[in-house]
């Protein structure tokens, strides 16, 4: 008999993710005394959400493989509701930067249409991700097609990532820190991944041996 999952899981769990972005990103806007600020503030924050969510679902089948136990599986488990509560704080970040866009009209000019190129094909790549997560959606495409899209989606995002944080250490070291936790998740990945192609070789050669004592 299977042991009854916890109360914040699946549905409730993303609940808990959505109420938790959307405080956080009210108390942003009240902390400060200029709504300009606020909501600056705000995208700010969401930016920190958005990326501490997905570092959980980028690197959560790789932790399951090299550190087995109660806390990487249920990670594992909630994966795709922790990946649907990245979504919506990416979400309301657009959101953000879309109020803050225009409540400050100087910034969009100051931002060149090459600037904009990565994050919007991060967009559109979660968008595409988003709507495969629903299993009414992904039984209408193949296994191989879902894996690769998913796969993909999960790279171009660190990528994207990667790149906006790294632009941003010459103008202030801070942002060394977030591009080194996201190169450590790709290294813990890249590990896991092998760490699990070991395992099923080994499986496979077991498999065989027995196999050829039987026949």
């Amino acid at each position: 008999m299977n042991p009854p999952r916890p109360y914040f899981s699946g549905w409730p769990l993303w609940s808990l993710i959505a109420v938790a972005v959307l405080a956080m990103t009210g108390l942003s806007i009240a902390s400060q005394a200029d709504l300009v600020e606020g909501v600056h503030s705000a995208v700010r924050a969401t930016a920190r959400s958005s990326f501490a969510l997905f570092l959980l679902t980028f690197t959560a089948s790789a932790l399951a493989t090299l550190l087995p136990g109660p806390t990487s599986s249920a990670l594992l488990r909630e994966r795709r509701y922790i990946g649907l509560g990245f979504a919506f704080s990416h979400l309301v970040h657009a959101v953000a930067i879309y109020a803050y866009g225009r409540l400050a009209p100087e910034f969009w000019p100051g931002r060149t249409g090459l600037a904009n190129v990565p994050g919007s094909i991060g967009y559109l790549f979660l968008l595409a991700m988003t709507v495969t997560s629903f299993k009414p959606v992904a039984r209408r495409m193949s296994t191989g097609a879902w894996k690769r899209l998913h796969t993909s989606g999960m790279w171009v995002l660190a990528a994207v990532f990667a790149l906006s944080y790294f632009k941003r250490i010459p103008m202030n070291p801070a942002y060394a820190l977030p591009f080194a936790l996201l190169i450590a998740a790709v290294a813990v990945r890249l590990v896991g991944k092998l760490a699990l192609s070991q395992k099923r070789r080994r499986r496979a050669a077991t498999t065989a041996a027995v196999a050829s004592h039987l026949y």
